[in-house]
């Protein structure tokens, strides 16, 4: 079986509902991150 390597993702900074930034970093050292990623009504 081939093995599996496991990186940490790059650290980016997006603006949240209100706008304000998040950046990946402020969560490092926790257990779980998810992203969730919807589409606009257009």
């Amino acid at each position: 079986m081939p093995r599996i390597t496991i990186a940490a993702a790059p650290d980016f900074t997006l603006p949240d509902s209100q706008g304000q930034p998040v950046s990946l970093a402020d969560f490092r050292g926790q257990k779980n991150v998810v992203l969730v990623f919807t589409r606009g009504f257009t």
